[in-house]
């Protein structure tokens, strides 16, 4: 398959501005495609890296990937349906733009890939220049008509934002001349400002020059659900910010009628052997297969292999209670979201922990449970009532791991 059979069986395509003539210019030659994004937080998170996912396989089909950090269009926001953005001091925007910057080299490799901030170029143009040279290109009619600003006519939008799709065409406009590139890649909100830049360089450079615009279609889950969201919180790419292990039982806990879709969008397995894996999860769904070959699959290509050896190693540490050895960092890691208490660091005898916890509701229930063996502390099952438990002796005195019965988790926070 081309780049485009492949990306139509994927799913991955929404629009496409000429789709002959981009395959036509793909086959003349090695040609550029740009995917952009603003500084606006210092880590891309899971809605960022679908557009790069599509820019990772033009690359792999040959092409040249370049990706714009946006140090200028950054400083003024590319516009949300809704309302006006906060705009960001230039400290922040210097901080965040070395964050993302080392992330898609990590995601891409040196070789064959291009990083460029484009206040290299907007920030050198005058007021005058830029209404001169660009501005009387661009129709206020057409701007009006673009979906995103005709959302925003009745509640206002900004004049500053009403100019970010020049901004963005101007950035096209300029990798065309000095990259090389030919394709634009953005998600589906970006339909007008990239045919913005498509039309300004048929204007600059002519009628035929080769320019085209991809979109991805949005993306959401079997209950239609937007993508990339964890009750409510972002996926983030920064290790710092979500955990390898989080990262990897994102995707791991994903629907069964969810997984066809992400393994071919977000995985780089050919057709042959995502349909290998959905036979094998068809004759038994309990096993998760598919999303176990998912996890490990993206995992890899963000956080690296190493990453997915050490949430496997975790996984299996949770599901048989062999949690003794994991260090804090792990412990805070695998069990964010269980429910927590706080404890003090005396000493004090199980069954009244158990009870000031509220993780027993009596002294009666707490000397049963304990009796039959169904707490564990710290990984060690304790089954006499006058054991005492001691939150300084594990976990560097900061925790205290309680399990009830087979599955049932409680993380005390030490005070």
């Amino acid at each position: 398959m081309n780049f485009i059979e492949d990306l139509n069986w994927r799913g991955a395509i929404n629009q496409v501005t000429d789709e002959e003539g981009l395959l036509k210019a793909m086959d003349e030659g090695q040609i550029g495609a740009y995917v952009g994004t603003d500084p606006t937080a210092d880590s891309l998170h899971l809605g960022h890296l679908i557009p790069f996912m599509v820019l990772k396989r033009f690359q792999n089909a040959g092409g040249k990937a370049v990706i714009i950090v946006g140090g200028a269009t950054g400083s003024i926001g590319d516009p949300r349906p809704t309302t006006e953005r906060k705009l960001l001091s230039e400290e922040k925007l210097k901080e965040n733009e070395k964050g993302i910057a080392a992330q898609v080299k990590k995601l891409f490799g040196a070789n064959g890939t291009t990083i460029v901030n484009n206040a290299d170029w907007l920030n050198q143009m005058s007021l005058p220049a830029f209404l001169r040279d660009y501005g009387k290109l661009f129709s206020i009619n057409v701007m009006l008509k673009k979906d995103v600003v005709a959302s925003r006519l009745e509640t206002g939008i900004s004049y500053t934002e009403f100019t970010y799709q020049i901004l963005q065409a101007i950035d096209f406009l300029h990798l065309w001349q000095e990259e090389n590139v030919r394709l634009q890649i953005g998600g589906s909100d970006q339909w007008g400002n990239i045919t913005s830049g498509v039309d300004l360089i048929h204007t600059v450079e002519g009628n035929d020059a080769p320019a085209f615009g991809l979109t991805i279609p949005l993306m959401v889950d079997s209950t239609g659900k937007k993508f990339g969201k964890s009750e409510g919180n972002a996926i983030w790419l920064d290790a710092e910010k979500t955990s390898p292990y989080t990262f990897y039982q994102f995707w791991f806990n994903q629907a069964d009628a969810d997984v066809e879709k992400y393994l071919k969008y977000f995985t780089f397995l050919s057709k042959d052997e995502i349909e290998e894996i959905l036979a094998k999860s068809e004759e038994n769904r309990g096993a998760r297969f598919g999303q176990k070959r998912l996890a490990q699959e993206v995992t890899a290509f963000v956080h690296g292999q190493e990453a997915v050896e050490e949430a496997e190693r975790l996984s299996k540490a949770l599901f048989s209670g062999d949690v003794a050895d994991l260090s804090v960092q792990q412990i805070q890691d695998v069990f964010s979201g269980v429910p927590g208490f706080e404890t003090s660091k005396e000493a004090v005898n199980i069954v009244d922990f158990l009870v000031d916890s509220e993780i027993e509701k009596s002294k009666r229930q707490a000397r049963e449970d304990v009796t039959n063996g169904a707490i564990r502390i710290n990984g060690e099952k304790i089954q006499d009532v006058e054991a005492v438990v001691d939150p300084k002796e594990s976990y560097e005195g900061q925790y205290v791991l309680v399990r009830r019965g087979k599955k049932k988790y409680f993380l005390g926070t030490v005070k």
